[in-house]
């Protein structure tokens, strides 16, 4: 019960990663507020979860300000504290070639991926070093260590979750607050199946195609699970994860070797 009696803020928390770490975290004995924007999905999660009140939905849309700070504030309001924030929220858009990319599409990005790090991390804070304590995880990308045509606009915001991270770590570490990201390579999860194709067909490939080059790409041979990245959350989550701050952890099976 390495997370017992401390209370989890997870964005985009109803799916794929982000409801895995929260079933990590509920595993180990914390409370969770999830953020999403399909309420009647949440309410089937909590169900499923089965953990009464230490789990709780609250609504919000991470590329919009006043969502990502409602959501905070409700999660502190709820359980009387935040001990742990994971900015889970993202995506890829924009997938065209950088002479064809809007501005709408590359704004986009960058307040789906970098803004709502942004305001979540700025929010988070005020509770954090309040209490002397808190721990940051943002889910970042293998693209925010390198980069893949037509994922221009996805692989800059990710490269700006890294510098946020890393420079964020530095201002808050002699107050009890750490702040890591994970690097995940491709974990093969409901937004892949429904999403994944577009990206492949704008990769000029298949999804099996894209999947086989990511896995190629990788030293296992395989994507990665959600399990693998929760288990990492969990660590930096934890008290035995006070140690490390200012780290990108690739999560990728060694498709970027730093």
């Amino acid at each position: 019960m390495k997370l017992q009696g401390k209370v989890a803020a997870i964005t985009g928390g109803t799916a794929g990663i982000g409801r895995g770490i929260a079933e990590a975290f509920l595993a180990e004995g914390a409370s969770v507020a999830l953020m999403a924007r399909n309420a009647e999905k949440a309410q089937a999660v909590l169900a499923e979860l089965g953990v009464g009140d230490r789990a709780v939905f609250i609504a919000g849309d991470a590329t919009v300000q006043a969502g990502i700070e409602g959501f905070i504030d409700q999660a502190v309001a709820r359980f009387g504290r935040l001990d742990i924030l994971v900015n889970n929220a993202g995506g890829a858009t924009g997938l065209l070639p950088l002479a064809q990319l809007s501005d709408e599409s590359f704004d986009q990005a960058m307040k789906w991926n970098v803004y709502a790090t942004f305001w979540a991390c700025r929010r988070a804070l005020q509770p954090m070093l309040a209490a002397k304590f808190g721990r940051i995880i943002n889910i970042s990308s293998v693209e925010g260590k390198h980069g893949k045509p037509v994922l221009t606009a996805y692989s800059a915001a990710k490269h700006a979750v890294n510098g946020l991270t890393k420079a964020l770590a530095r201002e808050v570490g002699t107050e009890g607050v750490t702040v890591n990201a994970i690097c995940p390579g491709l974990v093969i999860t409901d937004i892949i199946r429904n999403n994944g194709p577009d990206t492949a067909k704008a990769m000029g490939m298949s999804l099996d195609e894209m999947i086989a080059m990511f896995a190629e790409e990788s030293a296992i041979k395989r994507p990665n699970t959600v399990e693998e990245i929760a288990a990492v959350a969990v660590l930096l989550a934890s008290r035995e994860g006070g140690g490390i701050t200012g780290a990108t952890f690739s999560v990728d099976g060694g498709s970027a070797q730093y």
